[in-house]
């Protein structure tokens, strides 16, 4: 049995100190994830700070943006009627994660800080450098049906498992955290790392900081938007492929857009060059198969996983033609 203290925070001050006193110490609130990662012996935190009731679950409007604290729970934002009016994405993004029992208990801040679902970095036995660093990546040569075509290294392959995150990103969030050093903000598409050398840091929160919510500014993304999730079954299970899709049309011209991919590379993965190419061409399905081409510049498949190459513009251009009501 994992030996651990534990301490309940009634205040985001308190959550603050009490992490700054122990290095090892990490928060806890619905604890989807970590759990399973503490049952698995890839972390041992000495201490578990219990943030859960803090006052971080309002969501409200405030001048052109829409503010999700971080611990809503992923069914109440998903539920809740302005998120629905003003960000339909979201809301789609989110009925497609886990269960609904794990919406039920999962937060927004913890469905942003959980873990790759690689089968190497869950069995200990197996090598990885994202749970124990230099000991090599065991899906690059091995089993790697789930993992990442875009932004790899070869010190990681491993794909981000959040359906919520490429909403985020897609409709240009900003984090809002708090640390030692204050208050600041992270824009989302920032929020999350590449592995390069260090595939073992996921996020680019420092030390002791503690997310406070998400702010979504206003667009005009309300009616012609699509969340397309690709996986092995209907419920409870991760991506292989996810497209999050937001058009702006008028008079059946593209006049703005978003476009981001999950389930392909170690972050939300924005198609930024894609969305710029979208932009002043008529809503048709050769604008979307060449933008979804555009959208494959610098994909690279492994062993297992080059059927990606092909399924992830079938994904786009999908996505695209249910998002303008071409289907």
């Amino acid at each position: 049995m994992i030996q651990f203290q534990y301490t309940r925070a009634t205040a985001a001050k308190a959550a603050l100190d009490a992490i700054s006193r122990d290095k090892t110490a990490m928060f806890i609130a619905g604890g989807t994830n970590l759990v399973d990662l503490m049952k698995r012996g890839i972390v041992s935190p000495e201490r578990l700070i219990d943030i859960s009731r803090l006052p971080l679950t309002d969501i409200t409007t405030e001048g052109k943006s829409l503010k999700i604290g971080s611990l809503a729970l992923n069914s109440t934002v998903a539920e809740n009627k302005t998120v629905q009016q003003k960000q339909p994405l979201l809301v789609q993004a989110l009925n497609a994660g886990a269960s609904a029992q794990i919406r039920n208990m999962a937060t927004v801040g913890g469905n942003m800080l959980q873990r790759t679902r690689c089968h190497y970095f869950y069995d200990t036995a197996l090598p990885c450098n994202k749970r124990e660093p230099g000991s090599g990546c065991g899906a690059l040569e091995g089993f790697n049906r789930m993992h990442a075509i875009f932004g790899f290294s070869e010190k990681c392959i491993a794909v981000h498992p959040s359906d919520m995150s490429v909403a985020l990103v897609a409709l240009d969030a900003t984090v809002v955290v708090d640390g030692p050093k204050g208050q600041r903000r992270i824009p989302f598409i920032d929020f999350h790392r590449l592995p390069g050398d260090r595939p073992e840091i996921d996020t680019n929160l420092l030390p002791g900081e503690l997310i406070l919510g998400v702010e979504i500014p206003d667009n005009r993304f309300a009616k012609n938007v699509h969340y397309l999730k690709v996986r092995d079954r209907a419920s409870y299970a991760f991506a292989l492929v996810s497209v999050a899709a937001a058009l702006q049309i008028e008079k059946k011209v593209i006049r703005d857009a978003r476009l981001a991919l999950g389930g392909v590379a170690h972050k939300p993965w924005r198609l930024s060059e894609a969305e710029r190419a979208l932009v002043g061409k008529p809503v048709s399905e050769s604008t979307f198969r060449e933008v979804a081409q555009l959208a494959m510049k610098g994909a690279k498949g492994f062993k297992y996983n080059e059927y990606k190459l092909k399924l992830t513009p079938n994904a786009i251009i999908q996505a695209l033609k249910v998002a303008s009501k071409l289907v």
